[in-house]
């Protein structure tokens, strides 16, 4: 089941995103760190009504956070549709332990949907240039990659900006 995350919820929401981190550094992917993504933005997620959470027999199994705003990183990339009518995906995670069984799927393929039946003009994203899994994920899904961006926090690397137009 996907549905809005609760409060209550923050703390098993930040070891979930903890433990995504470990499991990407330990594959050499320098994605997630002790800055990103932080305590105090989860909370905002959920506070915004933004963060939703896959769970099975009251366990979180994966978050993401869909959202109609857009970041100010993002502002000089060329994007297919115009900008204001827009969702944007962020902080798409899964449990390590249930990767490659189909929820990150299930999660992309709820915020995709919701934005059609919200009449969104496309869905955006950004993914680490070094994570080539998540870059053929996005790719199959039929997003497009547009540009790139950077966030020093999280790293030297670029991050490259996708888009699905509906």
């Amino acid at each position: 089941m996907i549905r809005l995350a609760k409060l209550s919820e923050l703390d098993k929401i930040k070891e979930l995103t903890e433990r995504c981190a470990m499991h990407m550094i330990n594959k050499k992917i320098f994605q997630w760190n002790e800055n990103y993504p932080s305590r105090e933005r989860l909370q905002e997620d959920i506070l915004q009504n933004e963060l939703w959470i896959t769970e099975e027999n009251f366990t979180i199994l994966g978050i993401i956070v869909i959202t109609p705003k857009m970041d100010y990183e993002y502002i000089p990339i060329k994007w297919l549709t115009k900008n204001g009518n827009n969702l944007y995906i962020h902080r798409l995670a899964v449990d390590p332990d249930l990767w490659g069984n189909g929820i990150a799927q299930n999660m992309m393929s709820f915020a995709e949907n919701k934005a059609r039946k919200e009449n969104f003009d496309s869905v955006r994203l950004d993914t680490f240039s070094q994570n080539k899994r998540n870059q053929n994920f996005y790719e199959s899904r039929g997003y497009q990659k547009l540009g790139n961006i950077y966030f020093p926090r999280q790293s030297e690397h670029p991050f490259y900006c996708y888009e699905l137009p509906l």
